[in-house]
């Protein structure tokens, strides 16, 4: 265990040396402020009234996305990198196990993607106590408030768990940063258009784009008819098992010299 959070410091401090780290925080920053005036300027031109400040705060999930596309930058190129500036071979002739690295690795980048979850939400919340009022009756002292707010950041965090899961394997497997973004970000976009199309057929209920979207649940914008939490936590949790042991198998098999 001592080890394994060695490695997985010396891989936060990797991550946070690289100038990227800091300006993605940066980019969520300005990100979040920009969601949040659009949302405000929206709020204004809505004659039938005004979104409240606890209605804001109890539906952070807009978050996601933005997390989502950083965290998958991230775990995309931490195994890929290794062999792209050519450390790989320092690496793997440490006198360490190798699925110690990788899953250094893994639980750095969910770590990566846990703070940036956190640091857009501590602004988000910010900013809808500034720009939003408060609804007759509602109180932010009132605890059902904040209890949905965290559960919606929850939900929200799954499709960056998955997301960015899928992206680390494929990552690891090609050693290809661009090609590990450029698959994830089109299930991101796409996958929910093709769970739409393919709601008819039973095949629709085992795609995992059909269940990255946790929200859906508490929305009640369901791509497929008939999904439950428990199946859709079921399906993913059989996907991320694959994604981990297909990601393991490839990096401890493969040759050092590669």
């Amino acid at each position: 265990m001592a080890r394994l959070l060695k490695l997985m410091q010396n891989e936060w401090m990797k991550l946070w040396h690289k100038k990227g780290t800091w300006i993605m925080v940066g980019i969520l920053v300005v990100l979040t402020v920009g969601m949040m005036g659009l949302m405000k300027w929206i709020s204004l031109q809505n004659m039938g009234g005004e979104m409240t400040r606890e209605g804001m705060i109890q539906d952070p999930s807009s978050l996601g996305g933005t997390v989502l596309l950083l965290t998958v930058i991230v775990a995309a190129g931490i195994v890929a990198s290794e062999f792209s500036q050519g450390t790989i071979k320092m690496l793997l002739t440490r006198p360490v196990k190798r699925w110690k690295i990788l899953v250094s690795k893994f639980l750095t980048v969910n770590l990566f993607g846990i703070f940036l979850m956190l640091i857009g939400y501590v602004v988000y919340i910010l900013l809808a106590m500034l720009l939003f009022k408060s609804g007759a009756g509602e109180s932010l002292s009132d605890w059902s408030v904040w209890s949905k707010s965290l559960y919606m950041l929850l939900l929200s965090f799954g499709n960056v768990f998955i997301t960015s899961t899928f992206a680390f394997a494929i990552g690891s497997v090609f050693r290809s940063s661009s090609l590990a973004i450029g698959l994830s970000l089109f299930i991101y976009f796409t996958g929910s258009t093709i769970s739409a199309l393919l709601s008819q057929y039973e095949v629709a209920k085992y795609l995992f784009f059909t269940h990255m979207d946790l929200t859906q649940f508490e929305t009640g914008m369901m791509l497929v008819p008939d999904l439950t939490m428990p199946f859709s936590l079921a399906v993913l949790a059989v996907y991320i098992v694959v994604f981990l042991l297909i990601s393991f198998s490839a990096f401890i098999k493969r040759d050092v010299t590669a």
